[in-house]
């Protein structure tokens, strides 16, 4: 169960999102309707629940509103299916009730009824979920029981089984111990970062035994944690434990995720086995802020303060993680303020940039910049009257109030002489090829249409079809323009300002084209590399003081001229930037994020809890399809929230360290229709093309290909392509040897701007190949890389028109040994 200010966080986000309407349509033909995915009939889901298989039926309960499509009155859903794959949902099993939700938990057969509940020859199920106290918030363990398949369900009237009197002690996953004749629970002790281990013969009175933590990562709540045995590659003579604890925010791609541990378990205690430290390699220090002042750096705004922080600042948690006396801090005081902090131009001589940060995490928004007014001239830009003067400014003017919120060292600002001058500002033409037009703009509200405009317009053959205005201050605001409808026109930017009455002028800074809208409250905080007036890597905090490492792949600039930024253009929660130790190096510092182990690598894969009681001793887990980041406000209705794939487990030994592996149920091959589209032997050089032409095409699909690496930087399929360049990559990185996924142009992606982006994950070549498997849905991707070792999950929501499947090679040649492409039948017929 996610904690509560994620929940907030996605609710608020549902109240703008777009929708996709299920009015009229028939079951499971909505536009994003997984087809082979399990969703509810209606309204919300999230955290798989209650996994066990009895009789015959693998059962799945889940974290369900019954009464709408946001978080709220949680309960436990239903479904049951014989192969993992065709779910029948059956009537809600828990309910919530005037004093208590129903969180999540975990299910098991009483095969010797220890609890009494049932009998011998008809043994119980029992469900042992988190019970959330409506009037004070505790959370305490709690027994509910069914004596016909799972059919109806009888809350226990000895509830609750363990109460510390806690807030944040949930997700209770419970197994049979058999060395120990008893009942083991796994218990998260989410803000701590611990998981506790419990004892009982009966499932009613529980001892404790020990607890596991703070380890890994620990940048959110701990979550949803799972305990269970695998044999390292199938070796019975060696099995380790795997304990997977769920994160939320902080995980491996920003907000939910899954990590794990493996090690030891000895009926008390789990040991998880050492991954050694990772020192930071050794370089050039660019920049340590040990000295009084910012140096070369320069500062705007008022955020970053005179000089280096020595810490800690008034009003804020205790910031640590840093080296030496001194860091860059903008939380001076407190978040409200802004500034950038920008280092002097420096050559790139090295493959990585690394160094420390924390604070907010606000990303950048990516773009293409058509001005940014720091280079000390407008450049191609057209100036025309006096109110724009020679050059851009550099922050407030004579006889102005304090200018803020801009970016950079420069800006517009018509603030010429008081606001008595006129004039425009008219970039050359450029085409519009991203869906929005973002910007900064401030000062006098004199709209277009006013007879005296102080206005930022977009004009298109020469007609004004876009404008802002200022709001009568001097803080730049971040604005945008959705120009969707004019992608692929010329167009060109004009800034007017024909007033000279108050307020008779306008601020307007970093204007770019972005696939994402900027929105008030998303501002960046963030560390960037600008080259060439762009930003060409970024990075942010992760909601924490703590500082972690982190590091640019710099050598795409080797020779080139280069700038390192810092951004706190935030003023709301969390609104400010962590950043230590800049350091040219030879090889990449390592986060405690890329140091983590991980089930999955993507942003929607979260809540990943296992089955017990599979035949065969097999190990089956499945997660919730989804990510807090932005989860209520994910384009869909009338439900929302889907399970991932369910995927056996297994240890494998990579590289010389033991991994959980996974792969897709076996079962999910029997959707494959018969006939699969084929591609042969075929190299691809500094192209993208059709996979197999037609018979290739579609919204669901099960994909398996395999290269052989040449000299091309990065390759591999495109999906969902369609019409304005509507696609999902998923390639592999020879540079960085990693797996990923991009979805920044997958379609729908403006409803939250943590949503487009890259995922990674890391893959070495085995024997000069990658292989992958990728299972492709109406709303989602999911692509197993190498023997499952490297697996990404992300969601999409593109055009229903939007069916290619195209084969890339980029920056050289890239041989495609063979690719199968099945469509898949939905799981719903």
């Amino acid at each position: 169960m996610a904690a509560a200010a994620a929940v907030l966080c996605a609710l608020s986000a549902a109240l703008t999102a777009p929708q996709a309407t299920a009015a009229d349509t028939p079951p499971h033909s909505e536009t994003y309707r997984p087809q082979f995915h399990f969703t509810p009939e209606k309204n919300w889901m999230n955290d798989p629940n209650g996994l066990v298989y009895y009789k015959g039926e693998y059962h799945l309960f889940y974290q369900y509103n019954p009464d709408g499509t946001s978080w709220g009155d949680m309960s436990w859903g239903h479904a049951v299916s014989t192969d993992l794959v065709h779910w029948q949902q059956l009537p809600l099993a828990l309910s919530h009730d005037d004093k208590e939700m129903v969180f999540s938990g975990s299910a098991v057969v009483d095969e010797n009824n220890t609890t009494g509940f049932g009998t011998t020859k008809n043994p119980p199920l029992v469900a042992i979920y988190t019970s959330h106290d409506k009037t004070t918030g505790i959370q305490s363990q709690a027994l509910a029981y069914s004596t016909d398949r799972g059919r109806t369900w009888t809350k226990y009237r000895g509830n609750p089984v363990i109460d510390i009197g806690s807030r944040d002690f949930r997700d209770p996953k419970v197994q049979w111990y058999a060395p120990t004749k008893s009942w083991l629970m796994t218990v998260s002790l989410s803000a701590e970062h611990k998981v506790r281990f419990y004892s009982s013969k009966n499932l009613k009175d529980w001892t404790r035994l020990s607890e596991f933590g703070p380890a890994g990562a620990t940048g959110g709540v701990w979550e949803c944690p799972d305990l269970f045995p695998l044999a390292v590659d199938g070796d019975t003579d060696n099995v380790k434990w795997v304990l997977v604890v769920n994160i939320n925010p902080g995980g491996i791609a920003g907000g939910s995720a899954a990590q794990y541990f493996v090690g030891d378990f000895d009926g008390t205690t789990f040991t998880a086995e050492d991954n050694g430290t990772s020192a930071p390699p050794a370089g050039a220090v660019m920049q340590d802020f040990e000295g009084s002042d910012f140096g070369s750096w320069t500062a705007t705004g008022t955020a970053f303060g005179p000089g280096p922080a020595a810490g800690t600042l008034d009003g804020q948690q205790t910031v640590g993680g840093y080296d030496g006396k001194g860091l860059a801090n903008s939380f001076h005081s407190g978040d409200a303020t802004t500034g950038t902090l920008t280092s002097p131009a420096f050559t790139v001589n090295s493959a990585y940039l690394n160094f420390k940060i924390g604070g907010g995490r606000h990303p950048h928004q990516p773009g293409e910049i058509l001005a940014d007014f720091d280079n000390g001239t407008y450049g191609d830009w057209t100036a025309t009257g006096d109110a724009f003067g020679p050059a851009p400014a550099t922050g407030t003017l004579p006889g102005q109030q304090q200018v803020h919120g801009f970016q950079g060292s420069g800006l517009v600002d018509t603030f010429r002489d008081g606001d008595a001058a006129t004039g425009t500002l008219t970039s050359p033409e450029f085409t519009i090829d991203r869906r929005y037009v973002n910007f900064l703009i401030g000062g006098g509200n004199h709209p277009a249409d006013s007879p005296n405009p102080t206005a930022l317009e977009l004009l298109v053959d020469g007609r004004v079809v876009r404008s802002a205005t200022g709001k009568d201050a001097e803080a730049l605001e971040t604005a945008s323009w959705d120009v969707h409808d004019l992608v692929g026109k010329k167009a060109q930017i004009r800034v007017v300002d024909d007033n000279t009455g108050g307020w008779g002028h306008i601020n307007a800074d970093q204007i770019l084209l972005s696939d994402t809208q900027a929105r008030p409250g998303a501002e960046e905080t963030a560390v960037n590399l600008v080259v060439d007036g762009q930003v060409v890597r970024s990075a942010t905090g992760s909601d924490s003081e703590t500082l972690d490492w982190a590091s640019f792949d710099t050598r795409p600039y080797l020779g080139k001229e280069a700038q390192i930024q810092l951004v706190d253009m935030n003023t709301g929660g969390w609104g400010h930037i962590l950043a230590d130790q800049f350091t040219a190096a030879d090889s990449p510092a390592l986060s405690v994020l890329q140091r983590a182990d991980w089930a999955d690598f993507g942003k929607d894969y979260y809540a990943a809890v296992s089955w017990e009681n599979a035949p065969g001793g097999k190990r089956y887990m499945i997660g919730w399809m989804n990510n807090w980041d932005y989860a209520g406000a994910i384009p869909t209705s009338s439900w929302r929230g889907a399970q991932s794939i369910p995927r056996q487990m297994a240890l494998r030994t990579v590289d010389g360290r033991i991994r959980l592996t996974s792969e897709p149920v076996s079962s999910v091959k029997s959707l494959r229709r018969a006939s699969p589209a084929t591609a042969p032997a075929t190299t691809v050089t500094n192209a993208s093309k059709a996979l197999a032409g037609p018979a290739a095409e579609g919204k669901a699909l099960d994909i398996e290909a395999t290269f052989s690496l040449g000299d091309a930087e990065r390759f591999g399929l495109k999906v969902r392509t369609g019409a304005s360049g509507q696609e999902t990559v998923i390639g592999y990185d020879t540079t960085t040897q990693e797996l990923y996924v991009d979805r920044t142009h997958s379609g729908a992606v403006d409803f939250n701007s943590t949503f487009p982006g890259v995922q990674t994950a890391p893959l070495k070549a085995a024997n000069g190949k990658i292989k992958l498997r990728i299972l492709v849905d109406r709303s989602s991707v999911e692509v197993f890389g190498g023997s499952g070792e490297a697996v990404i999950t992300d969601q999409i929501f593109p055009d229903p028109a939007s069916q290619g499947v195209q084969v890339f090679a980029e920056n050289g040649s890239v041989k495609l040994d063979k690719a199968t492409v099945w469509h898949l039948d939905s799981a719903h017929d």
